[in-house]
Order: C-alpha cells, then structure tokens, then sequence
C-alpha cells in the first residue's frame, strides 16, 4: 500500500530540521550532498546507511564520488515525498555527525 504524500507545508517544516536538505525542483524529491574527510568514510556511512534503509525497505537513490555522496529521497510508489523519505534523512543526517 503506497505512503500519503506529505503536502509542501508538511516537506518544509522537515527541511526545516534537516540542515543540508532541500526539496527539489519539481518537488517530489528531496536532496542532499554529504561530504566526508575520505572516501573510506563517505564509504563506511553509505554501508551503515545501507542497513538502515534496509530496515525501513526504503532505498535512497544517491551517488558516491570519492568523499562526497550525493542523496535523493523519494517514495517511488507515491510518487513523491512521504514521512518514510524524511525519516530516513533524519538517520542519515544524524549517522554523519557522528
């Protein structure tokens, strides 16, 4: 069964909490860059950040070049952002400043 869209009010009050993240141009995705002081930390974060979404059954769409991984989260069967998008950035987010 596919997640309720979170309406634009509801995606921006959760940007509000995720420094970093925006919504994306067409809006129904949001972003964010990480950067990493090495590869091997863009890469160890990717792999815990990995379990996680494997958890939740909600995979990020995202890309990695050398320390800077690039993340897009959407719910794909919703066709935009719903409150599993903004959970897992809430996770990543906190994974990275540890």
């Amino acid at each position: 069964m596919p997640q309720e869209l979170l309406d634009r009010n509801e995606i921006e009050a959760a940007l509000a909490q995720l420094p970093g993240w925006a919504l994306s141009s067409d809006g129904k995705s949001i972003r964010c860059q990480f950067k990493f002081a090495s590869f091997v930390q863009a890469f160890g974060w990717m792999s815990q950040v990995a379990l996680m979404a494997e958890k939740l059954n909600h995979h990020p769409d995202w890309s990695n070049s050398y320390r800077r991984v690039q993340v897009s989260l959407s719910t794909l069967d919703s066709g935009g952002v719903t409150a599993l998008d903004t959970k897992l950035a809430r996770q990543m987010t906190a994974l990275a400043a540890l």
